[in-house]
C-alpha cells in the first residue's frame, strides 16, 4: 500500500478542543458533503483503480496515496467533530440524521483524462472551501486543522496538475 501523499509537517493536536456548535456547522461540510473527504477518498479510490486496468500503474499509485491521505483528513475531521460535540455521521451537518452523504456525487467519468480533470476540479473546490471555513473561524485551534490539511490539498493539486501534464504529452 503506498504512503499518504501529505505535506512534511505534524497535524495540530483535536485533544483538548471543547464543544463549539459554530465550529462545528463552518467544517461539517468538509468531513461528507459532495466536496468532502469522504467524496474524495472514494473518487480517488476508484480512479486508482481505473488507471491500474488500463495499465497506467504509476498514476494509480499516486492516486492511491492521495485516497490515503483524504482517509487521514477524514480520521482528523471524524475526532475534530467529535471533540466540537457532534457524533461523526456521514451527513453534511451532523448530528443531525438527514441529508446523508449518498456515492451518486462520485465521478464516474470514462475517460482517464477527465478523471484527472475532475480531481483537479475537486481539489480547487476543497482548497476553496478549506480557506473560507478557516476566515470563518474563531476558534484558532480548529482553524490551525483546517490549514493544516488545506496544505495536503494543495499539495495534491500540485500532483494531478503535473499528472495531467505528463498523461497529455
Amino acid at each position: 500500500m503506498p504512503k499518504p501523499l501529505i505535506a512534511d509537517k505534524a497535524y495540530p493536536p483535536i485533544k483538548g478542543l471543547r464543544p463549539d456548535a459554530l465550529s462545528l456547522r463552518i467544517i461539517s461540510p468538509a468531513y461528507s458533503s459532495q466536496v468532502g473527504e469522504l467524496n474524495a477518498i472514494l473518487q480517488y479510490f476508484y480512479h486508482s483503480l481505473c488507471f491500474d486496468k488500463n495499465g497506467f500503474s504509476d498514476y494509480s499509485e499516486k492516486l492511491m496515496s492521495i485516497a490515503i491521505a483524504e482517509m487521514d483528513h477524514l480520521h482528523i475531521l471524524g475526532e475534530t467533530i467529535l471533540a466540537l460535540g457532534a457524533a461523526p455521521v456521514f451527513t453534511q451537518y451532523p448530528p443531525g440524521c438527514f441529508n446523508f452523504y449518498s456515492t451518486k456525487y462520485v465521478s464516474y467519468s470514462r475517460s482517464l483524462k477527465n478523471m484527472l480533470e475532475d480531481d483537479i476540479i475537486g481539489e480547487k473546490q476543497a482548497i476553496a472551501g478549506y480557506e473560507r471555513m478557516a476566515a470563518r473561524l474563531k476558534n484558532e485551534r480548529v482553524r490551525e486543522i483546517i490549514m493544516r490539511i488545506t496544505e495536503d490539498e494543495k499539495l495534491h493539486l500540485a500532483t494531478l496538475e503535473n499528472m495531467l501534464c505528463e498523461f497529455n504529452i
